[in-house]
């Protein structure tokens, strides 16, 4: 009789138990780079708050490296409901949210605190707002970082040093413009393939952000940075509505929450390689220059400047470039 009742007893706690398990979800999320970058510790601290705010209900299975294809495929994905959360550059998402566009124009931040204070007040919150009507729900602004030039040929101090280089770029529309001012030849390429193509010549270099660089070990094919700083590209966290029209309103308050959190510890991973990475580059074997000529730079973008007002308005630009 004793036995039984113990019997009994350990079935329902592993009802119990199966219960529990049949009510976790399991989000997944994927990233360009691996786990030990910027990305992966954001998304590492989304996944955790996610879990932990929800109780368990929902956890993270990430998929970092480009495992689930480029960042433009992974929001295709998102966008069909395939892939739950995307942590992008902003490169690819004007392709989909064409307001999202005019943050990627070359030197319209002034530093990480101007564009930081952009992206997390009203002109950053109202681009957000966009994505609904394109089928996705960005849940925060977060940071990939000040984006600088490499390559294999020669050190780059001015824009007549970039003239001729064959230069991997995003699929960006506005990007490619600035480049080609700078007399760079651009050739647009998925991030996946981008380090088989700077190793086999196909491509003389690329331009990307410190923690970037650093992650992708770009040093092994590339021997020269420069740091043109000449384009700040933030990141998003981006999820679909059918992930979050299965949610309560606490819990999507969970998920606002959660990647605010993750933003803040993506972007203190990009300042912490900003302060370390470049001596880290230098010591892996990289020739920095430091000191560019700025000014020749932006001179150089005064045609493409024409191009960004009419598109996205002169006064909407200044608002940016103006606010305090």
């Amino acid at each position: 009789m004793k036995r039984t009742w113990i019997s009994s007893i350990a079935l329902a706690a592993l009802a119990g138990l199966s219960g529990v398990a049949s009510a976790q979800t399991v989000l997944k999320i994927g990233y360009a780079v691996p786990t030990n970058s910027h990305y992966g510790v954001g998304s590492t601290v989304l996944c955790d708050e996610i879990e932990k705010g929800t109780q368990g209900r929902y956890k993270c299975q990430q998929f970092p490296s480009s495992a689930l294809g480029g960042e433009r495929e992974m929001i295709e994905a998102v966008q069909l409901g395939t892939l739950d959360i995307v942590n992008t550059s902003t490169g690819p998402v004007g392709n989909f949210v064409p307001e999202v566009k005019i943050v990627d124009i070359p030197f319209l931040f002034r530093d990480y605190d101007h564009a930081r204070r952009v992206l997390d007040g009203p002109i950053g919150q109202d681009i957000l707002a966009k994505f609904s009507s394109k089928g996705l729900v960005a849940l925060a602004w977060t940071e990939n970082g000040f984006r600088h030039m490499t390559n294999s040929k020669r050190p780059i101090v001015k824009p007549a040093d970039a003239a001729g280089l064959k230069m991997r770029t995003m699929e960006n529309k506005v990007h490619m413009d600035g480049y080609r001012a700078f007399g760079i030849a651009p050739t647009p390429m998925a991030f996946p393939e981008v380090y088989g193509a700077l190793q086999q010549g196909t491509v003389d270099g690329q331009e990307n952000p410190i923690p970037v660089i650093l992650a992708s070990k770009f040093a092994q094919v590339q021997k020269h940075l420069s740091l043109t700083g000449h384009v700040y590209s933030p990141a998003l966290f981006i999820t679909s509505p059918r992930v979050m029209g299965k949610l309560s309103e606490a819990d999507k308050k969970v998920f606002y929450a959660a990647a605010i959190k993750a933003a803040a510890a993506q972007r203190k991973r990009v300042n912490d390689d900003e302060n370390t990475g470049i001596a880290q580059l230098e010591k892996d074997g990289m020739s920095v220059v430091r000191k560019v000529d700025g000014q020749a730079f932006r001179d150089a973008l005064r045609e493409p400047y024409a191009s960004y007002a009419k598109e996205f308005g002169a006064d909407n630009i200044r608002k940016i470039q103006d606010f305090k």
